[in-house]
């Protein structure tokens, strides 16, 4: 009995003196301070809300717009709701932030690579690009790209014409489709499918070299794959060759799809001026790893283009993954600024909408919510990516 008492620890009592008591209760009033201002803050709109008949909630989403959009994704016209509104600004954020991330990383790269290139003129105009896009606003090189785009190129009359079907002009590109035929939607099929069997086939490839040491030419079986397979889809389906051409009628081209000056300039500036930021990241981790690991590669009888992709880009990846999913976030939200130039993203349809309905603290709160859903989103899947291709102590 007296060795229980003698090994039981003694009765903590409250003091002041304690860091750990003092801790907590600097915690709790901390925290009821902010829950007193949030409920002045939310008490004080609403009455304010009440007291000028402006009503308050989300009901108005699915009242009818009244207003067209230029550029949409997915059917829509004046006779749809807000709601739809919305959704179809979500689509045309998406759209620019991933095909502005794909190819901010492919430039960015070439450009990062290139600033450690030996030869005195790419490294010298590499060097002028990371230190020009990266230093003029980028709302700046908007107004730039959209008043090239605008200002240079010729009217849908005198469009150029470089390929037969392709039309340049002031009103976007012009471009031949697929018309509605279930060969199509076979090829499509087969581009989804090849994708995912070239990821399957290189890490079967990697597990193979790790266990026999025999490489496997997974590029050109990747590249077979993603084109192969959709070509074959198309002759499955009866290789169709009628598309659905673009064509002059009256003042502009009808048909085909249009890549729009708006999207056309915002993707420019986005990609051009996340390239810059993108290209220093990919260099400064390629720096840091270790010479000897070159030296060792070289050693073995490995060639430049063979280090580089073999040895020193899989290690800098792991150094290079945090800051670059930082440029995402950045593409991401720097993508706001399309309003500028009358790109109908989130941040337009939501103004639009609270300038129509009066409901400014919801169109607010919805573009807050979408922002903070995307670049979530890109903050997991990268965190992910970044645990998956992290050193496995042993």
């Amino acid at each position: 009995m007296a060795n229980n008492r003698a090994g039981r620890a003694p009765a903590r009592r409250l003091n002041w003196n304690d860091p750990d008591v003092r801790s907590v209760v600097y915690q709790v009033v901390a925290l009821a301070l902010v829950g007193l201002i949030g409920w002045f803050l939310v008490s004080n709109t609403l009455h304010n809300l009440s007291v000028r008949n402006i009503a308050s909630g989300f009901g108005f989403l699915e009242r009818e717009s009244g207003f067209a959009i230029g550029e949409s994704p997915i059917s829509f016209g004046p006779e749809n709701t807000y709601g739809r509104a919305v959704l179809v600004g979500v689509l045309n954020t998406l759209r620019v932030a991933v095909v502005g991330i794909v190819l901010a990383t492919i430039i960015g790269t070439i450009i990062g690579i290139a600033r450690l290139s030996k030869n005195w003129l790419v490294n010298k105009l590499a060097t002028v690009y990371v230190e020009v896009v990266r230093n003029v606003p980028l709302l700046l090189q908007l107004f730039f790209w959209y008043a090239i785009i605008t200002e240079t190129l010729p009217g849908p009359r005198q469009a150029l014409n470089p390929i037969p079907g392709v039309f340049i002009s002031n009103r976007g590109v012009k471009i031949p489709t697929p018309t509605d035929h279930f060969a199509f939607d076979l090829a499509g099929i087969g581009f989804l499918l090849g994708i995912v069997l070239a990821v399957l086939v290189s890490r079967w490839a990697k597990k193979r070299q790790d266990a026999t040491g025999q490489s496997f030419p997974v590029y050109r079986a990747g590249i077979a794959l993603i084109l192969g397979l959709p070509i074959l889809g198309w002759l499955i389906g009866g290789a169709p060759l009628e598309l659905n051409v673009p064509k002059l009628q009256g003042f502009n081209h009808v048909g085909g799809a249009t890549l729009t000056p708006e999207f056309a300039a915002l993707l420019a500036g986005l990609v051009i001026y996340t390239a810059g930021f993108i290209a220093e990241v990919v260099r400064s981790g390629i720096q840091a790893v270790s010479h000897g690991q070159t030296e060792a590669a070289a050693a073995l009888g490995l060639r430049r283009n063979q280090i580089l992709r073999l040895v020193v880009l899989p290690q800098a990846l792991r150094i290079i993954i945090p800051p670059m999913t930082s440029q995402y976030l950045n593409l991401t939200k720097n993508s706001s600024l399309a309003v500028a130039i009358g790109y109908p993203d989130i941040v337009s349809i939501a103004n639009t909408t609270l300038n129509q309905t009066g409901q400014a603290i919801e169109g607010i709160l919805i573009i807050m919510a979408v922002y903070l859903t995307i670049s979530i989103s890109i903050s997991i899947f990268m965190n992910w990516y970044n645990k998956h291709i992290a050193l496995v102590e042993r």
